[in-house]
């Protein structure tokens, strides 16, 4: 039988599947059908159609990388907040990345890993809303897909800057020793956004922002312009200088790296 101090801890059950179409999809099922509660992780040695921010696909190396989806209960969030929790998952992941790939990863906004200038990981988070008794919207649960590069060191060539743990390091690793190591730095950091440490977390997530106050080039439907990242805000806008508008929500802009 669990302990108590387990029962609600992410990592705890932690399933693992042989392949899966999305481990996103597959925990999205087993929460619809009362099979899984706040805390399971479920890792998939391969993925079929991983799924990555904007609708685009996450292709990874079967038995190469971490392609986890933990559960969440976010009840205690506000719909209208939901970004506090993309706050608290990016830094865990960069407490975990880091720890390996040492002080030059960054977390890229809104919740990618990056390590130097390539992609090391993305997050996606995708939410279950229920209508309560009076009829207002709740966040009731998250599911968090994540996916790090771990010992993959040959990428589609479509991809423009991929790096894992492997390239920058010349090791090799077992992808489901971390992915255990990972749930521990999730939990750290949902602890402390559940004790309502958000304005810290934020000022941390900033401290570790990728292209802090330097110049880069982002694109808005079809125009392109340079500016300077001055950060980001309490409602997840990226904050900017030298443009014709000072902030951005997610989804607005998009970043021409080369």
């Amino acid at each position: 039988m669990p302990s108590s101090s387990t029962i609600n801890t992410i990592g705890y059950p932690f399933i693992e599947l042989d392949a899966v179409d999305s481990t996103n999809n597959y925990a999205f099922d087993k929460l619809q059908a009362n099979l899984a509660a706040h805390g399971t992780a479920f890792f998939a040695h391969a993925q079929t159609a991983g799924k990555g921010q904007r609708g685009k696909v996450w292709n990874t190396e079967k038995g190469s990388n971490i392609i986890l989806s933990v559960i969440l209960d976010t009840s205690f969030i506000s719909i209208h907040q939901q970004f506090l929790l993309s706050v608290a998952v990016a830094l865990g992941t960069y407490d975990f990345y880091s720890k390996y790939a040492d002080n030059e990863t960054k977390i890229k906004w809104p919740n990618d890993i990056y390590w130097r200038d390539s992609k090391a990981g993305g997050i996606l988070i995708e939410s279950n809303i229920k209508t309560n008794s009076s009829g207002g919207k709740v966040w009731k649960w998250a599911v968090v897909g994540l996916g790090i590069n771990i010992n993959q060191t040959n990428f589609p060539k479509h991809l423009v800057n991929p790096v894992s743990l492997k390239k920058i390091t010349g090791k090799n690793y077992n992808p489901i020793l971390l992915a255990n190591e990972l749930c521990d730095c999730l939990q750290k950091r949902f602890g402390e956004l559940k004790k309502g440490s958000f304005k810290k977390q934020l000022k941390e997530y900033n401290s570790h922002l990728y292209k802090l106050h330097q110049p880069v080039r982002l694109k808005k439907k079809n125009v392109s312009f340079n500016c300077v990242i001055e950060g980001v805000n309490a409602n997840g806008e990226l904050m900017v200088s030298g443009a014709s508008q000072e902030s951005f929500v997610w989804g607005e802009v998009e970043w021409q790296l080369k």
